[in-house]
């Protein structure tokens, strides 16, 4: 057999003498650990099952546009609420001024401010779309965030179009104070006139969704449904460790202990979300047209 025929990927033979080189590596990014199990999975096989580890079951965290994928026929839809970008009205500062840190989160991501909003066809029914981001400044709320999910309401209320939200925040925008504080009061009350219109609303809630965002319009869906294994509430669990000095029960604040609590109604896990949020809204939608 030739020298040719072994591979020699490890070492080279020159002349007389071996000289070893280093291995090939695995090119970054193809093999990707289940924080969960601390297996690998290939990332190929994630990006099929909507980022789910089929075998554990495990949820990554994805992006608006991973959602508005999903979500969307053929990935199409029309994006709202682009004009709203968001200001520094209290030229705050803390270890960097907020104007820097808006400028470099939105080079970083790609995005203007935490959540999107579109609207377009789901399972061939019309629908509008707001997804949080927790990849900018951890999805919180400020004015930008208030503003978009008003507008999303209001179209979802003039053009009779059932309202999806999807949740993903660490809780309101302390960057910008009350300004950030009365979103939780305007939000609310858009989803009444949109309640009293009869446009249905599903809450989607994911892992993290908590503080602001989970004491108003998360918490106020027709159905409020909830990825396996999210974390939600309003404080995090350490705090309310430190807070009360007590131990907390085991899975508090995760889905599943908010289902058997009474404060989620579903919980569907993501490569199945888009069939059964259709399914949810048809039943919303023939439940809405025998009370008018």
């Amino acid at each position: 057999m030739n020298e040719e025929d072994y591979d020699m990927s490890w070492f080279e033979r020159k002349h007389s003498n071996i000289v070893t080189t280093s291995p090939k590596e695995m090119p970054e990014g193809i093999w990707v650990k289940v924080p969960s199990t601390g297996e690998t999975v290939h990332r190929r096989e994630l990006e099929e099952n909507c980022w789910v580890d089929p075998a554990s079951g495990y949820h990554f965290a994805i992006g608006s546009g991973d959602y508005f994928s999903l979500l969307f026929d053929e990935d199409e839809y029309e994006e709202l609420g682009q004009h709203i970008q968001p200001e520094d009205p209290l030229a705050f500062k803390d270890r960097k001024k907020y104007a820097e840190r808006l400028k470099e989160m939105q080079e970083k991501t790609g995005l203007s401010d935490a959540v999107r909003v579109g609207t377009g066809k789901m399972r061939n029914m019309d629908i509008v779309l707001a997804c949080m981001d927790f990849r900018f400044i951890g999805g919180s709320m400020g004015s930008v965030v208030g503003e978009r999910i008003g507008l999303a309401i209001d179209h979802a209320r003039e053009n009779k179009k059932p309202l999806i939200i999807i949740s993903q925040s660490g809780g309101a925008r302390m960057m910008e104070s009350v300004l950030s504080l009365m979103q939780m009061a305007k939000t609310s009350a858009k989803l009444g006139q949109l309640h009293e219109a009869k446009i249905p609303y599903i809450s989607v809630l994911t892992n993290p969704t908590t503080g602001g965002v989970t004491a108003s319009f998360a918490m106020l869906g027709d159905f409020n449904v909830g990825e396996p294994g999210a974390l939600i509430g309003f404080a995090g669990p350490r705090v309310i460790r430190q807070t009360i000095g007590r131990d907390l029960p085991e899975g508090f604040q995760t889905s599943e202990y908010l289902l058997e609590h009474g404060f989620l109604d579903f919980i569907v896990p993501r490569n199945k979300m888009r069939n059964r949020l259709a399914r949810l809204l048809k039943i919303l939608n023939h439940g809405y047209r025998k009370t008018k």
